[in-house]
C-alpha cells in the first residue's frame, strides 16, 4: 500500500500544488490549512462547552445536595433530562427546534453557540452527578462545622465542601473533559467546520481516506491527551497528603 501525502499541499479549489503548503495572504487554502482550521474549530467548541459544563454541572451538583427540596428536585430533573437524551438528538433540538419555537434565537445565536450549549448541557448532567458524589463522600461533620463557625450555607459550600469535593472528583472530571473533545464531532451534523466534517468532506473530494483519517485521529488523540496531562498536573498540585491518593 502506497500513501500519497502530497495532496495536503494542493489548493482545495483548483487542486494545484501550493509552494510551502500554505496559500499566500490567505487567498488560497490548502488541505493542510483546512485541517488546521478545522482543528481550531474542534478545540474552540470543546473548550467553550467544557467551561459551560463545569459551571452548570457544579451548580447542579450543589443543588442536588442542598437541603432545599425544591433545588434538589430541580437538580434531579436536570440530570435526568440531559443525561437520558442522546447527544445528537440534543444538537438537533438546539439547532432546529428551539429557533423555530423562539425565532429570536435564530438571529441572536450562531450555530456554534447552539452546539456549545447542547454539548455543554449534556456534559453538565454527568459532571453534576460527579460533583454530587464528591460532596456526599465528605463527612457530614464538615458541613455542620462550617455552619457552627458562623458561615452561611453558600459560604460553607464555597470554602469547606467544594474545595475538598473537587479534589476527590478530579479523575472522573478528567474523563469527562476528554470525552467532550470526542463528542464535539457531532457538530459536523449542523455544518460546524470542525475535524469530523473536514475528514468526511475532504476524503470524498480526494479519495485519500487513510491519509486524512490517520492525521485527524491523531489530532483528536493529541487534544484529549493534552487535557489529560493538564488535569494530572492540577491533580498533583492540589492533592492533600493523606487524602484522595495523596502521600
Amino acid at each position: 500500500m502506497s500513501w500519497d501525502w502530497q495532496f495536503y499541499c494542493n489548493d482545495t479549489a483548483t487542486g494545484e500544488a501550493v509552494a510551502g503548503c500554505f496559500g499566500p495572504g490567505g487567498k488560497e487554502q490548502t488541505y493542510l490549512q483546512w485541517m488546521l482550521n478545522a482543528w481550531g474549530w474542534t478545540l474552540s467548541v470543546s473548550l467553550l462547552a467544557l467551561v459551560l459544563a463545569l459551571v452548570v454541572g457544579s451548580l447542579i451538583g450543589i443543588a442536588r445536595t442542598a437541603p432545599n427540596k425544591g433545588l434538589a428536585r430541580f437538580g434531579e430533573a436536570w440530570t435526568e433530562l440531559f443525561r437520558n437524551i442522546p447527544l445528537l438528538v440534543q444538537v438537533f433540538l438546539w439547532y432546529h427546534v428551539l429557533p423555530a419555537l423562539i425565532p429570536s434565537l435564530r438571529d441572536a445565536l450562531s450555530p456554534t453557540v447552539l452546539v456549545v450549549c447542547a454539548l455543554g448541557f449534556f456534559t453538565s448532567a454527568r459532571i453534576g452527578e460527579q460533583v454530587k458524589a464528591g460532596i456526599n463522600t465528605l463527612p457530614r461533620g464538615q458541613r455542620y462545622a462550617g455552619l457552627a463557625m458562623g458561615m452561611t450555607l453558600p459560604q460553607t459550600y464555597r470554602f469547606v465542601l467544594l474545595p475538598m469535593a473537587y479534589r476527590i472528583v478530579i479523575p472522573p472530571l478528567t474523563s469527562e473533559s476528554m470525552n467532550i473533545v470526542k463528542n464535539s464531532a457531532v457538530a459536523f451534523a449542523v455544518s460546524i467546520p470542525e475535524l469530523a466534517q473536514f475528514a468526511q468532506q475532504a476524503s470524498e473530494e480526494t479519495s485519500h481516506f487513510e491519509e486524512i483519517f490517520i492525521p485527524v485521529t491523531l489530532l483528536y488523540f493529541i487534544s484529549a491527551f493534552a487535557i489529560n496531562r493538564i488535569a494530572k498536573v492540577i491533580e498533583a498540585r492540589v492533592r492533600i497528603p493523606g487524602q484522595a491518593g495523596g502521600k
